[in-house]
């Protein structure tokens, strides 16, 4: 599956045929754009054990590692679940913390999905103007123009400088380029810390970087619906804002997630 670009092997996993250590350790073979399917990260649907919470989501990096949320992923995941027979409303969890997603289908294979995030944020300011903003995973955002921002040589090269920067991001972090076109309009680029490159999409990124954006601009509106441009496909971002607190929250990511392919894998 794919969502604007961010794409995935996906597994339903219901049944727990497979344990979390041996799709861990399948992720970096699955994922290998040559030898494997070739995919930003895996994605499976294991039983919830929590009452009131339909279905687990798994996610790991393409390199086996935790990536904590992903956005995108999030959105062909519950789009899986609806193919699967869940409702088009449901919830999931992942890292202890319940999500809510909408799917509606577009035409086959084509879904639109709204997912909400249960969490409240805010844009830490950091030294060369980057903003530090945690949207269930972590994230730096950075602002350039146009021209920089279609220089990737340049992003993969300042993207990881600033991922393994272990002074001041111990767990690492997705670093997020962005380019503002209006109020509610951005641009991005993301360099993804367990794929270490630049993807076509990011959904943890686009929020992030929506608030980086509305940060920037001094904070002027109470609640924003924020388009974000990525290479693979156009995310939309909406959340309010507390002036008093500085805090950002009924934080939500919409976007297609699409099916590509089903098929069989040989270990």
């Amino acid at each position: 599956m794919q969502g604007a670009g961010n794409d995935f092997v996906v597994i339903d996993n219901r049944d727990e045929s497979y344990s979390l250590e041996e799709l861990v350790n399948l992720c970096p073979q699955l994922c290998d754009r040559r030898l494997g399917i070739g995919a930003d990260g895996l994605l499976a649907l294991f039983p919830s054990k929590t009452e009131g919470v339909d279905f687990t989501m798994v996610y790991r990096n393409a390199d086996g590692s935790d990536a904590g949320m992903c956005g995108n992923g999030a959105r062909c995941l519950s789009a899986f679940a609806y193919h699967l027979g869940f409702a088009s409303e449901h919830k999931f969890e992942i890292n202890s913390k319940v999500f809510s997603a909408e799917v509606s289908k577009i035409e086959s294979g084509i879904f639109e999905v709204t997912i909400h995030f249960p969490i409240e944020t805010s844009a830490n300011k950091l030294p060369n103007d980057l903003f530090e903003i945690y949207t269930a995973t972590e994230h730096v955002v950075t602002f350039c123009d146009k021209k920089t921002l279609q220089n990737e040589e340049f992003l993969r090269e300042q993207g990881s400088k600033i991922r393994y920067d272990q002074e001041r991001f111990p767990k690492g972090t997705n670093v997020n380029f962005i380019n503002g076109i209006s109020a509610e309009v951005i641009e991005l680029q993301t360099y993804e810390r367990g794929v270490e490159n630049l993807t076509l999409a990011c959904g943890t990124g686009a929020i992030a970087s929506a608030i980086g954006w509305h940060h920037k601009q001094n904070e002027q509106n109470p609640e924003s619906n924020t388009r974000v441009q990525c290479a693979g496909g156009n995310l939309e971002v909406s959340f309010k804002y507390n002036a008093e607190s500085s805090v950002y929250s009924d934080i939500s990511l919409k976007g297609d997630a699409v099916f590509v392919f089903e098929g069989q894998f040989y270990q």
